[in-house]
């Protein structure tokens, strides 16, 4: 292994500046790159996009999707300073800016810049440090030094740029650092790195050869959603698409799972109405009171019947108040949904 070599300094650089240099490097003389948020998304384990749609962008056929969540992510981009000062006031380990973008000593389309350095107190070695922000419903994922497949790749595709030994995370999701804090530590493993960089080089392999990836090893929600933003709203115009005989047997079960479904929202709104029915007598009996019981000789029978406030904005109050306002706010929103039916001959 070699040290990575520094391309530049990303110091103050604009955004769109440093997008030019993380697609093609500072010089513009690198035909493809992958960053470290890339590599999951080639393996497949990216949760927000696949490797098909990665592959258009590269290839400058799909532009990147407007991230709906602008909102968390720049606040994702302000709290790695304070993830990063809980680890290293937890750890006791140095933690060093480094603004610099690297690129692999042996696989030039490899370029990576880090959220942060460290250096390890008891031995002083150094080591990569990730920042991650959170919500709360995912903290499991940080559990007993856990931590999600996909940024594990990231940070292991890291410590092979950087030619380093250790790296960790610092997963913040909440405001008492004794409990909404995550420090796991990870170590490298070069038997790991070998299959990663096989794979980067395949996937360098089929831009140049315009050879697109599958939805294979794909999560079919993020393959589904990908598929949706790769092509968009359906053309009503295009003739009747005839699929080959290989796909009856899926598309038989597709049929047969869509009308299980509309079974059970059948009787579940049979259900719904017939609770309804035999409710009215036990409200009238419930008067303003917001609990009840009913013994019988083998359990109790606890009745809730509790007053809950929500507030939502009113449509037709905005609408009325002020019309310029509720059209400005209406956006389209557009959704394709697979559906089945079989047609006797």
């Amino acid at each position: 292994m070699a040290a990575p070599i520094i391309l530049c300094d990303t110091a103050g650089m604009t955004r769109e500046r440093w997008l030019e240099c993380r697609e093609h490097g500072p010089k513009g003389d690198i035909d493809y790159t992958v960053g470290g948020s890339d590599v999951a998304t080639i393996f497949g384990l990216s949760p927000w996009c696949s490797p098909l749609e990665l592959w258009l962008i590269k290839k400058g056929r799909m532009k990147p999707t407007v991230k709906a969540n602008a909102n968390q992510l720049e606040m994702g981009h302000l709290l790695e300073p304070i993830a990063a000062h809980w680890y290293e006031k937890k750890t006791g380990n140095t933690v060093i800016n480094d603004t610099n973008m690297y690129q692999h000593a042996d696989h030039p389309y490899a370029l990576a810049d880090f959220d942060r350095r460290f250096v390890r107190a008891s031995d002083g070695e150094p080591g990569i440090l990730e920042c991650k922000s959170l919500t709360f419903h995912k903290a499991d994922e940080w559990a007993d030094d856990g931590y999600p497949p996909h940024y594990e790749m990231q940070l292991r595709y890291y410590l092979a740029v950087a030619d380093v030994k250790i790296g960790a995370f610092s997963a913040l999701w909440g405001n008492n650092p004794d409990s909404d804090l995550a420090m796991p530590s990870i170590e490298r493993d070069t038997a790991v790195e070998d299959i990663i960089f096989q794979k980067l080089d395949q996937w360098i392999w089929s831009l140049r050869h315009d050879k697109p990836p599958t939805m294979q090893d794909v999560k079919p929600k993020t393959a589904l959603e990908s598929l949706a933003r790769i092509y968009q709203k359906s053309d009503s115009s295009l003739p009747t698409i005839e699929l080959p005989v290989k796909h009856e047997k899926a598309l038989r079960r597709i049929a047969e799972l869509q009308g299980n479904c509309s079974e059970y929202e059948a009787k579940k709104k049979r259900a719904e109405k017939e609770i309804e029915a035999l409710s009215v007598k036990i409200v009238e009996l419930m008067k303003t009171h917001a609990h009840g019981v009913l013994e019988s000789t083998k359990d109790k029978l606890l009745i809730d019947y509790v007053t809950k406030t929500q507030r939502r904005a009113s449509v037709d109050y905005i609408k009325t108040k002020y019309p310029q306002i509720y059209e400005e706010s209406r956006r389209p929103s557009t959704s394709r949904k697979l559906k089945v039916k079989i047609q006797p001959k």
